[in-house]
C-alpha cells in the first residue's frame, strides 16, 4: 500500500465568543464555546461561516481538551455543509491556563489536531462526505483557526 499523502482543501478562521463555563465535574472542565461567525478559503472550499454552533470542551485533568465543534458553512456558491469537527487540544498545565483563561498563546506551546466531517447534498461537494480530514489548529482569543487535510 502507498503512504498517505494529504492534499489542502482550506482554512477555517472561526469567530468565537467567549467560554460559557458549566463547571467542575467529574470528568473534568465542561464548557461551550459559541461560533459566532467566520470565513474560510482555500483551493477546493471557500465561503462564509453561519453564526449558532458551538464547541463542546471537556478540560480534563490530564491537561487533554476534547473539542466537540459543531456548525454549518455556507459556500461561495450558496451551498450549506454540515460541519462535525471532533479534536484534542493539549497543553502543559500553565499554558492550558492561559488558554483558558483566551490568554494569546503561540501554536508551538500545544498540540492541537481534530477530524473534521462535512454533510451536504450538492452532487459537486459529495468528495467531502467520501473522505476523511485532518485538521491543524491554532486558538487565539476571539478566533480558531484550523487548516483542513484531506487524506489521500
Amino acid at each position: 500500500m502507498d503512504q498517505p499523502r494529504l492534499e489542502f482543501v482550506t482554512e477555517l478562521r472561526v469567530r468565537v465568543a467567549p467560554a460559557l463555563e458549566i463547571g467542575q465535574l467529574a470528568e473534568g472542565q465542561r464548557r461551550i464555546i459559541e461560533i459566532v461567525g467566520g470565513e474560510f478559503a482555500g483551493p477546493l472550499l471557500r465561503g462564509r461561516i453561519k453564526s449558532g454552533g458551538a464547541d463542546w470542551q471537556l478540560i480534563r485533568s490530564d491537561n487533554v481538551a476534547e473539542l466537540d465543534a459543531r456548525y454549518a458553512l455556507i459556500t461561495d456558491t450558496g451551498v450549506t455543509v454540515y460541519v462535525a469537527n471532533r479534536g484534542i487540544r493539549y497543553a502543559e498545565p500553565n499554558v492550558m491556563e492561559r488558554l483558558v483563561k483566551g490568554e494569546p498563546v503561540d501554536s508551538s506551546e500545544y498540540y492541537f489536531c481534530s477530524t473534521p466531517s462535512f454533510e451536504t447534498d450538492a452532487p459537486d461537494l459529495q468528495w467531502l462526505r467520501q473522505s476523511i480530514f485532518l485538521g491543524i489548529g491554532m486558538r487565539l482569543p476571539n478566533l480558531v483557526v484550523i487548516q483542513v487535510w484531506r487524506v489521500l
